[in-house]
C-alpha cells in the first residue's frame, strides 16, 4: 500500500493513496530498449563490402553458336558434320575462322563416359580453344543411379 506524505492535523495515521508508481516500469522499458538497440546490430549478417564499378559492355550471345557434340559411339560433330578425332583443330579452325577466343558449346550423350568426355576436352584444349561452354538440358527430371555399389558415408 501507498502511502501519502500529505500532512494531516486530525490524526497522524497516513492516507492510502490510490495511484501506480511507473517509475520501475519505465526504468524497465528502457533498460529493455538499450538491450534491443546494443543486440538488433549484432543479430544481423551484413558483411560492407565497397563493390568497384564496372564499366564492360555485358557479352554479347553468339548468333550462331558452335556446338560440338560427342555421340553415344564417340563420333564427334560439329554443327551437323561427322568430323575426325584427327582433323578436329582444322574444323573448328574453319568454323571459328581461326578466332581460339571463340566459346565452343560441348554437348555429349548422357551415355558418354566422364573420361571420354574428358578426352574431347583435352582435344579442344590442345587444339588451342579453351573457352568451353557444356550444355544441358534445364530440368531433366530426377537423375538415373549411378551403377555399382553406392559409397557409404565415413564416420569420424
Amino acid at each position: 500500500m501507498a502511502g501519502s506524505l500529505k500532512h494531516s492535523s486530525d490524526n497522524d495515521d497516513m492516507v492510502e493513496s490510490h495511484e501506480i508508481n511507473v517509475t520501475p516500469f519505465i526504468d524497465v522499458m528502457l533498460v529493455l530498449l538499450i538491450i534491443f538497440m546494443v543486440a538488433a546490430p549484432l543479430a544481423t549478417v551484413d558483411i560492407n563490402v565497397d563493390l568497384p564499378a564496372s564499366t564492360a559492355t555485358p557479352a554479347q550471345r553468339p548468333p550462331e553458336p558452335l556446338y560440338l557434340t560427342v555421340k553415344p559411339d564417340l563420333t564427334l560433330s560439329v554443327g551437323n558434320d561427322a568430323v575426325a578425332r584427327e582433323t578436329i583443330q582444322a574444323q573448328l579452325d574453319a568454323a571459328t575462322g581461326g578466332d581460339r577466343e571463340a566459346r565452343i558449346f560441348l554437348r555429349a550423350d548422357k551415355t558418354v563416359a566422364y573420361g571420354d568426355l574428358m578426352e574431347v576436352m583435352n582435344l579442344l584444349r590442345t587444339a588451342g580453344y579453351l573457352k568451353i561452354a557444356l550444355v544441358g538440358l534445364e530440368g531433366g527430371g530426377t537423375p538415373e543411379p549411378a551403377q555399382g555399389p553406392t559409397p557409404q558415408p565415413t564416420q569420424n
